[in-house]
């Protein structure tokens, strides 16, 4: 998801070089929301590995 959000950025910036600032806006409004998603997701799937590693190491005791 990342990958997508860098790539949003570059097309962004291209589009803006060219002069096509609506287009330009819409991509960094995009590769934005995709960056957030990530961060979340991040942040939920990192939560909960460290809540599975601790069941996992409380059955194996």
């Amino acid at each position: 998801m990342i990958k997508l959000a860098i790539i949003c950025l570059v097309v962004a910036a291209i589009a803006a070089i060219l002069g096509f600032g609506g287009v330009a806006g819409a991509f960094v409004d995009v590769a934005i929301w995709l960056a957030i998603i990530a961060a979340v997701l991040f942040v939920i799937f990192l939560v909960l590995g460290i809540f599975a590693g601790k069941k996992a190491s409380d059955v194996l005791d």
